[in-house]
């Protein structure tokens, strides 16, 4: 079963900035949210995806992902 951060990769189109969504998902949590997050980043570890745009919230020991936008590569 696929993951909520891989059914919003496989829903993007290419070369379209996306952000990853927040509102209205179960992403609203923050901890979720940035698990989500970091799960994207790996994928544009793997070059699926270009990470175009991120900000993180709080102190290095608690920071966590509340933004990332990307583009979908392949």
């Amino acid at each position: 079963m696929p993951t909520f951060a891989h059914s919003v990769y496989l829903d993007s189109e290419f070369g379209i900035p996306e952000e990853l969504p927040k509102a209205g998902t179960p992403l609203e949590n923050p901890y979720v949210f940035d698990d989500a997050a970091k799960e994207l980043k790996s994928l544009a570890d793997r070059g699926l995806v270009h990470i175009i745009d991120e900000h993180v919230a709080g102190s290095n020991a608690d920071a966590l992902i509340d933004y990332l936008q990307f583009v979908r590569l392949r």
